[in-house]
């Protein structure tokens, strides 16, 4: 089992990884093949919905990410030590206030079609996601852009509404895709892409193939011939897949069952701490939710270590009800962690003017594996608050379309982003196209604003701080638990031991970065 961390590790931890144990008892650890071109991959991935499309503005869940950055390309990637490195940009340079940004694109970029990259293709493709009618999942971390110009045939320029240090890993972002300039809008219906893999098939919800893109610009990705990706969201079915050797790779493992895997010599089990979290949103625009003594009785009454211990059994930490992870530049070290306290539920009830309170929580294992069932912990611990909580089960299929962000209270998963600002712009910002809590705080709101701009590291700490504690003490959503990124992939397989942390399997570039041992 591997087990690679971005955060904090302790000593318990280091010696539950095969790493750990090799180097204690003084083995050696194992040589790892160098990657070589050929053969098909096949995965099962538990995501994907009939309602998934090739807009790469509604991308949400792994399937049609992980489709994503196959057959596509951004200006910026996310290198599996969580550095940020040049992908279509080869370079880039900031004003001194970091208001204004110019990136230098890659020569001999093509499409799969043909053509070469452009900074017309480039401007098109961010402008797709901006203004005022954008629905984008995108907009939020976009808005900042004031302009986007072209200077010469190589450069493309971008004027933000005021400094952004961390402005090249938003463009890192999975929806920011360049695709081929069509009018003033972009050709995302073809499929055309300038990644390292052509896109063959895609079945929505059911399955994409991909083949290698001879005409590739890099030669240090793309191993496989060809791949298959189907959406199994069935945990059992993805599980027996991999067992069987009808796939290669499985994503979001039965923690319950993963040591037994772990025995098995043709199987590895690679677990990987990051920003990933499992959520509990409630609609602050509806009673009683829109009462924080009620949200904040609804956070009192959960009891997070137990969901850590026998949902996620041991692979992840408590949360403290903010989208930021312990790993991250800005975490906030000094806000009280919230624990599981009836007698403080039933304050903030008696706050709120109640006795008792009947809330409905929604979810399924689309949300995340073991949300059912954390549903059902999360009542019983509960009740003792004097909070009625019934777990609604709902359909895996169609749960991001028709649950999720429809129903007032319901499980949801996020994978986290890689800077704050990016994470806080996506889902907590008033408006926000993905704010699940539909919270808005005009505080937050400026701190964000001012934040993003500041340029001395203390004084952004300090922001950073009290926006987390904002989220955790007025926010609308319960964080009660972040989970490693638990999967597994065939002896057949090889990839590097070093793995990305920013989104599950591998930074979901697992189909360019792994290859057949």
């Amino acid at each position: 089992m591997t087990i690679l961390n971005s955060g904090r590790m302790n000593r318990r931890g280091f010696m539950a990884t095969t790493a750990g144990a090799a180097l204690v008892a003084g083995l050696p650890l194992s040589a790892r093949a160098q990657p070589k071109r050929g053969g098909h991959l096949r995965a099962a991935i538990g995501h994907g919905q009939t309602t998934d499309t090739l807009n790469p503005a509604t991308y949400e869940n792994s399937f049609t990410t992980s489709m994503s950055f196959a057959i596509h390309g951004r200006l910026t990637e996310v290198a599996a030590d969580g550095s940020l490195k040049p992908e279509l940009a080869e370079s880039w340079e900031a004003s001194d206030d970091a208001s204004v940004w110019r990136f230098k694109l890659r020569p001999g970029v093509t499409f799969h079609s043909g053509k070469e990259m452009s900074v017309e293709d480039v401007v098109q493709s961010i402008n797709f996601h901006r203004g005022e009618d954008s629905t984008s999942a995108a907009g939020p971390i976009v808005a900042p852009i004031q302009d986007v110009q072209t200077e010469g045939s190589d450069t493309v320029v971008f004027t933000l509404d005021g400094g952004n240090a961390d402005f090249p890993f938003i463009l890192s972002d999975y929806h920011l895709v360049i695709c081929k300039a069509d009018g003033d809008s972009i050709d995302w219906r073809s499929g055309d892409g300038c990644g390292s893999y052509k896109l063959k098939d895609f079945t929505p919800g059911v399955s994409f193939a991909v083949e290698r893109h001879a005409g590739h610009w890099r030669d240090d990705v793309a191993w496989f011939d060809s791949a298959e990706v189907l959406a199994v969201v069935d945990q059992n079915a993805r599980t027996s897949a991999l067992v069987s050797g009808d796939v290669d790779v499985a994503d979001r493992l039965d923690l319950k069952t993963v040591g037994l895997l772990a025995r098995r010599p043709d199987i590895q089990i690679n677990s990987v701490a990051g920003t990933q979290h499992y959520t509990f949103a409630m609609d602050t625009r509806a009673a009683p939710y829109d009462d924080v003594n009620v949200r904040l009785a609804l956070k009192y009454g959960i009891n997070r270590q137990e969901l850590v211990d026998k949902i996620l059994f041991g692979y992840g930490s408590v949360g403290n009800d903010h989208p930021i992870g312990q790993g991250q530049r800005f975490f906030n070290t000094e806000l009280e962690q919230k624990a599981y306290d009836p007698d403080k539920a039933k304050f903030h009830l008696k706050q709120a003017g109640l006795d008792s309170v009947d809330v409905q929580l929604s979810s399924a294992d689309a949300a995340f594996v073991g949300a059912v069932d954390a549903a059902v912990l999360y009542q019983s611990s509960a009740s003792e608050a004097g909070i009625n909580l019934t777990p609604v089960r709902e359909p895996n299929d169609g749960y991001w379309s028709d649950v999720w962000m429809k129903k007032p209270f319901a499980a949801v998963y996020w994978s986290g982003r890689s800077v704050e600002d990016q994470m806080f712009s996506t889902a907590y910002k008033c408006g926000a196209a993905w704010n699940d809590s539909f919270w808005c705080n005009d505080r937050f709101d400026e701190l964000m604003l001012k934040a993003r701009s500041e340029l001395d590291e203390a004084k952004r700490r300090e922001m950073y701080f009290e926006m987390q504690a904002l989220v955790s003490n007025e926010g609308g959503v319960i964080i009660p638990m972040f989970a490693n990124y638990v999967f597994g992939n065939s002896s057949k397989i090889g990839h590097s031991d070093v793995m990305g942390s920013n989104w599950d399997v591998d930074g979901q570039r697992w189909i360019e970065r792994w290859w057949m041992a």
